[in-house]
């Protein structure tokens, strides 16, 4: 079944199963049965490994199989039945509800008509893993606690990450030995609970990095809006994500001795979003965004496009970054664009280049009605979003302070909102001498223009704390925004000490948050942009505002379970311990609440 599975010869047929009287028509029941042990005699596996909501391709039957099984149904029901049956009805559960008509198979839902050009939309919903220097940051809680403490993600690569390209020359071992080998890197990116996710070993172990990370980020975002990842089965919801890194494919395709029929769709990029539209059963838009360090904002904006469109109900947007290859750190360096020191010093008098990251992020969004209306809970608004071109810049990676300032305009033309009614700006911000005044002149002339002296715009960047992500940097910088107004605290940009002289900050009525720093009260709804910039000259711009204050429902005291689940019994008590140890140092969670969370995520860990 499928292009790439099974090409082997399966000549396992049995018997053909007696004929159904017309009186006497097979219940759902015993027809699953009889599929269960149809398929797990056919890929050799015990029946009671077979899930019947799991699609039959993946048991690694081929095309004949598919067929033979249609020609056996077609004898049990006595009609003619489709060779195509088992595309149509993918899982053994809609195969056999189909065929009995013992209850309906749900169709796609209408595609509503498109929402209010300008309509809010929610942030609901969060998810990252991002460097933290000495362990990896798992979620907005830790990604918070290292943004207030001024954390710095920065240290040497990691033991044996560019080992495989290290051939032995001399040349070679020079170069390597050149190379800055400081930067913003995650722990382990191998490990992966294909179990959990229903992927064989051998298929995982050839995908991309990118798509593991993006599959766990992306269930920890819907986890974290209160979303059972298993409950969006067949909704339209759209996945947007922005990546730029394509060094696996290029790893994977240097030893032809090593393809394996997983190989193409392991190292596609497009297959980073495809895959958890798969997994989940997503019907919403799915695609990856290339505008290298703009990307995840481009992405961004791309999802509340869908969503004010009527193309999704819901969409996941985010970003990931991994740094597998030191070849374009070489070819950074060789430009001259990385720090000596490797961090990042955005708009200091010190600045002196970037330093690379990885990590990913994604966010769960809504329209805002629709989020009401369903009772989630509320971070933060998108108001608004744009992207532009700098177009015949001076040189194809040069920024275009022109083009930044019409973004600018748009963006807040469009959403409605006065350019001095920003507080704060996420600023790109990568710590490059000439690159931060371009930024600074552009974000001052549009936004800071108006101002009282005493009421600056602020600005800052989450790369002097994490260094550069590239195609997760802004996703990474929109989740801080959005923290920042869900806390009303804006956290300190570090490695700020002496401003770039460059940068006429007073004129231009700036100021760069170097200490924590209460969020303004302004007698109106506070409000933040995020900017990101590709270097190749795609510029994006995000608009975030408050979440106006909800009234919290008042629920009856009930008898409450907390369910939970997983593929065995051991992981369910090992989510247990988890989840109350997480209890002991919550106290403030209401129990009921946690109880209605899990019911909405169907339990699982």
């Amino acid at each position: 079944m499928g292009g790439t599975h099974g090409m082997q010869s399966n000549d396992r047929s049995g018997s053909a199963p007696t004929p159904a009287r017309d009186d006497s028509p097979i219940s759902e029941d015993a027809l699953r049965r009889y599929l269960i042990e149809q398929i797990a005699r056919r890929s050799r596996v015990p029946a009671a490994e077979v899930d019947p909501d799991r699609p039959l391709e993946e048991f690694g039957l081929a095309s004949r199989d598919a067929v033979a099984i249609a020609g056996e149904l077609e004898q049990m029901l006595g009609r003619a039945l489709p060779a195509t049956l088992a595309w149509e009805h993918p899982t053994i559960d809609r195969l056999s509800a189909a065929l009995t008509g013992a209850r309906p198979v749900p169709a796609p839902a209408l595609a509503p008509g498109p929402a209010a050009a300008h309509e809010p939309i929610a942030v609901i919903g969060i998810g990252c893993r991002l460097p933290g220097g000495e362990r990896d940051l798992t979620g907005p809680e830790d990604y918070w606690r290292f943004l207030t403490g001024r954390g710095d993600a920065i240290r040497e690569v990691p033991d044996g990450r560019w080992d495989p390209y290290d051939d032995g020359s001399p040349e070679v071992g020079d170069l390597l030995a050149r190379t800055t080998r400081r930067g913003g890197f995650l722990d382990d990116l191998a490990g992966f609970d294909a179990r959990f996710f229903g992927i064989t070993p051998r298929e995982a172990a050839v995908m991309d990095p990118q798509q593991r990370l993006v599959l766990e980020v992306a269930w920890e975002a819907f986890e974290h809006a209160g979303i059972g990842p298993a409950s969006l089965r067949g909704s339209r919801t759209g996945v947007f994500v922005g990546v730029s890194a394509p060094e696996y494919a290029a790893f994977t395709a240097s030893d032809p001795a090593a393809l394996e029929p997983f190989t193409a769709t392991g190292a596609a990029p497009a297959i980073i979003a495809n895959r958890l539209s798969y997994l989940l059963d997503l019907r919403g838009p799915s695609m990856v965004v290339d505008t290298a360090c703009s990307s995840s904002l481009v992405a961004t904006h791309l999802a509340v496009q869908a969503l004010r469109g009527g193309e999704a109900d819901m969409a996941l947007a985010g970003g990931v970054n991994l740094l597998l290859s030191p070849a374009v750190t070489m070819t950074f360096d060789l430009a001259g664009g990385t720090a000596a020191d490797g961090r990042c010093k955005p708009f200091d008098a010190s600045a002196d280049g970037m330093v690379r990251a990885e990590g990913c992020g994604a966010l769960v969004l809504k329209r805002l009605p629709d989020a009401v209306r369903d009772g989630d809970r509320v971070l933060a608004v998108i108001r608004g979003s744009g992207v532009n071109s700098d177009g015949r810049s001076n040189g194809l990676v040069a920024p275009n302070a022109g083009a930044q300032r019409a973004l600018l305009r748009a963006v807040y033309a469009a959403a409605g909102v006065a350019t001095r009614e920003v507080d704060y700006v996420e600023a790109h911000g990568t710590g490059t001498f000439l690159g931060d005044p371009i930024e600074a002149r552009a974000l001052g002339e549009v936004l800071g223009a108006c101002r009282p002296a005493d009421e600056p715009l602020l600005i800052g960047s989450a790369k002097s704390n994490l260094g550069h992500l590239e195609s997760a940097a802004g996703v990474a910088g929109l989740i801080k925004t959005v923290l920042a107004l869900h806390h009303r605290t804006i956290p300190p940009s570090v490695h700020y000490a002496k401003p770039n002289p460059h940068i006429p900050f007073d004129d231009l009525r700036l100021m760069v948050v170097a200490e924590q720093t209460p969020w303004p009260e302004r007698g109106r709804p506070t409000r933040a942009g995020v900017s990101g910039f590709g270097f190749g000259g795609t510029n994006a711009h995000i608009l975030l505002e408050e979440a106006a204050a909800a009234k919290r429902p008042v629920r009856p005291a009930a008898v409450r379970t907390f369910p939970l689940s997983d593929t065995t019994d051991d992981r369910v008590r090992d989510h247990a311990a988890v989840l109350a140890g997480w209890l002991l140092s919550h106290a403030d969670v209401e129990l009921a609440d946690l109880a209605r969370t899990l019911h909405r995520r169907g339990g699982r860990g």
